[in-house]
């Protein structure tokens, strides 16, 4: 009976509360927390980043605001030159391309390839 009270956080009849309950009730929510939110944002920055290294002239891309292109030019500053379409240049940042957008783009053309 005494470990349902525990785990319901229920005051004994003696009127005293479980600090120590509390503190483990507590670390329990600070842990789901950390696997449910903190470690997979972690986990999508991390690729994001590899991603964003691993970029290379002829590489096709879809950045944040929609523009797709194919890097013409990667530059040491952090930018990129992308070809929009033929003879048309834009530089970007390469913070502004999606992951995901680009990686559903070159599925469907690996698709079409196939």
């Amino acid at each position: 009976m005494q470990l349902i009270t525990f785990f319901l956080m229920t005051p004994d009849p003696s009127g005293k509360g479980s600090s120590s309950g509390t503190l483990i009730l507590m670390g329990l929510m600070i842990l789901v927390m950390w696997m449910f939110m903190i470690r997979p944002q972690a986990k999508k920055a991390k690729q994001q980043k590899k991603f964003i290294d691993d970029l290379q002239k002829g590489d096709k891309i879809v950045t944040i605001a929609g523009i797709h292109g194919t890097i013409n030019k990667v530059n040491d500053d952090n930018t990129l030159s992308i070809e929009t379409s033929p003879g048309s240049y834009i530089k970007i940042e390469k913070s502004a391309i999606s992951l995901e957008w680009t990686a559903n783009v070159n599925k469907v053309v690996t698709e079409a390839k196939k």
